[in-house]
């Protein structure tokens, strides 16, 4: 079963280059594009892909009204953002609205695809160094004391520092010399211990700690 993808953008050759790329991923399928949010939306309820890759700033309708709307309109569509922007508002705005991830456009196109099955499969991904971005841009927020902290194996504990730091399962699974399939386990049971939805959550609990 392919993973079907919605492509926004308002420029074509952007359009055109990463439909290549990602037709060139066997388990990828391109469904649709469209040149702005206002467009995004209708398609995305006709086609009912199971990603949007979706830009920021657009004509019509930007990516953070649309990623709002489709929420709204068909919360099981999951949007990746891919932008060129890496405004602290923007990030917040968009994971806010319903984002499952934001990347930038320099994202290497295998890198890309990993986050879109990544995301399928019910994870958030975000590029390097923009959580930390986010954090900084809010850093009024205080630590919170959790003892389910305490509950934790030390190695879960790494792992969440590593989740923290922005890191994928493969990259935590070579930085421990582990198998993916072991780091996937300790998320799940981090998520479980802490009461936490996804990777995000656990970043920012992570962060808070850490004061």
């Amino acid at each position: 079963m392919k993973i079907r993808v919605l492509l926004v953008d308002d420029q074509s050759i952007i359009r055109e280059g990463l439909g290549s790329l990602l037709r060139s991923k066997p388990d990828i399928e391109i469904v649709g594009e469209a040149e702005n949010g206002q467009v995004a939306v209708e398609l995305a309820i006709a086609l009912k892909p199971d990603i949007v890759l979706m830009d920021v700033r657009m004509p019509v309708m930007d990516g953070v009204a649309a990623i709002r709307s489709l929420h709204q309109k068909v919360p099981d569509i999951k949007v990746l953002v891919l932008t060129t922007f890496d405004d602290d508002e923007y990030i917040t705005k968009a994971m806010g609205f319903g984002a499952k991830g934001y990347l930038l456009k320099d994202t290497p196109s295998e890198e890309l695809a990993e986050a879109i099955r990544a995301i399928h499969k019910g994870y958030t991904q975000m590029g390097p160094g923009l959580f930390d971005k986010v954090m900084l841009a809010h850093g009024t927020v205080e630590p919170e004391p959790s003892p389910e902290f305490d509950l934790l194996t030390p190695r879960e504990k790494e792992v969440l520092e590593l989740i923290a730091q922005g890191l994928n399962n493969r990259e935590i699974a070579k930085a421990l010399y582990i198998s993916e399939r072991t780091v996937k386990n300790h998320v799940n049971s981090i998520l479980s211990r802490l009461n936490l939805r996804d990777r995000t959550q656990a970043a920012i609990f992570a962060s808070r700690l850490k004061g």
